[in-house]
C-alpha cells in the first residue's frame, strides 16, 4: 500500500539534495556567512550586500573551502559574482517556469553544518520595480518561505530541485524577495563579461502628466500619460540632443513612457553611448529627436 505523504516527503528531500549540490556557503562579511549559487564551475552568484570584505571564502557542499575574488557586482540589483581560481563547482540546473501558487523551497548554506531549508508557495509575480539601491528589476517573486539568517544569495527551487531564482533581503526593507533566473542570470552574464552593469541617463527631471485628447489623437495610439520635462542638465545628453523644458516625453526607443520608472527601464545598459529616438509632444504635436545616452555614474 502506497504512502502518499512519505513519497511526497521523499520527493522534497530529493529536490533539496539535488539543489544543494550547487548551493554554496559564502563567507564574505564580518557577521555570519551567507549563501550563493554555483553559476558556473568557477563562478558563484550571490547577493551583493553580503560581500563586504576582500578576504572571501566559499564553501563547497563537501565542506572544502576555497578562496574567491569579486568578478563583478551590481548594487542596483543586489547581485555579485565571485570568481574561483579553479573549476571546482557543479553549476546549478535552472528553470524559468514559475507560477503563482507553485510549491517552492528556499535553500541556504550559512554554515558548515549543512543545508537549511524552508518551504511555501509563490504568492505573487510582480514587476517591474525600482529598488532602493538605485536599480530596476524587470520582475521579482514573492513567496511564503521563511528567509532564515544567511539565506540571502541562496536559491529558490522547485520540487524538481531546479533553481527558479536567487533570494535576497537586500532589496527591500524588512522582507525578502526572489530575483527570477531569467533576470538574475542575464545580469550575471553581463557581470562575467564586463564586471558591472551600465545604466543610462538623459539629464532631465520630469513629472507625469496627462496627455490631452487632441495630443493622444496626434500620437495615433492609446497613451494616457507622458513625462513633462521640468529641467535639463546644462550640457547634458537631453539638452545636447535638442530636448526643451516643456516637452512631454512619450516614448524612448519606441517604448511608451508614462512614469519615471518607464524611463529608467528604457535607459538600460544596451542604450549607453548610443543615439536613441526620443519621441516628445511639443506644442501638442509629435516630434522625434535623437539623444545620445550617457552612463549614469
Amino acid at each position: 500500500m502506497s504512502n502518499t505523504l512519505r513519497e511526497f516527503s521523499d520527493d522534497l528531500s530529493a529536490a533539496v539534495e539535488k539543489a544543494g549540490a550547487s548551493t554554496i556557503l559564502v563567507d564574505a562579511r564580518k557577521r555570519y556567512p551567507a549563501s550563493g549559487i554555483a553559476f558556473a564551475e568557477d563562478l558563484v552568484l550571490t547577493a551583493d550586500h553580503v560581500v563586504t570584505k576582500e578576504d572571501i571564502k566559499v564553501g563547497r557542499p563537501d565542506g572544502k573551502t576555497l578562496s574567491a575574488t569579486v568578478a563583478g557586482r551590481d548594487p542596483g540589483s543586489d547581485l555579485a559574482l565571485l570568481k574561483l581560481a579553479e573549476k571546482a563547482l557543479s553549476a546549478a540546473k535552472t528553470s524559468d517556469d514559475v507560477k503563482v501558487g507553485q510549491l517552492v523551497l528556499a535553500l541556504g548554506r550559512p554554515n558548515n553544518a549543512g543545508m537549511q531549508v524552508s518551504w511555501g508557495i509563490v504568492t505573487a509575480i510582480s514587476g517591474p520595480t525600482r529598488t532602493f539601491r538605485g536599480g530596476m528589476l524587470d520582475e521579482y517573486l514573492q513567496t511564503e518561505t521563511t528567509p532564515y539568517p544567511g539565506f540571502s544569495g541562496g536559491p529558490l527551487v522547485n520540487t524538481e530541485g531546479e533553481v527558479l531564482g536567487l533570494n535576497t533581503s537586500g532589496l527591500t526593507r524588512g522582507s525578502s524577495l526572489t530575483i527570477p533566473v531569467k533576470v538574475a542570470w542575464r545580469i550575471a552574464e553581463a557581470l562575467a563579461k564586463h564586471g558591472s552593469i551600465k545604466r543610462g541617463y538623459l539629464g532631465v527631471r520630469t513629472q507625469p502628466v496627462e496627455i490631452p485628447e487632441a495630443a493622444r489623437n496626434a500620437l495615433q495610439r492609446e497613451q494616457g500619460q507622458g513625462l513633462l520635462v521640468l529641467w535639463l542638465e546644462d550640457g547634458g545628453p537631453a539638452q545636447a540632443g535638442g530636448l526643451l523644458v516643456g516637452d512631454i516625453l512619450v516614448a524612448v526607443s519606441g517604448q511608451p513612457v508614462g512614469d519615471p520608472d518607464d524611463l529608467f527601464a528604457a535607459l538600460n545598459s544596451e542604450t549607453v553611448g548610443k543615439a536613441i529616438a526620443v519621441e516628445v509632444l511639443r506644442g501638442g504635436r509629435p516630434e522625434t529627436v535623437q539623444v545620445t545616452v550617457a552612463e549614469r555614474k
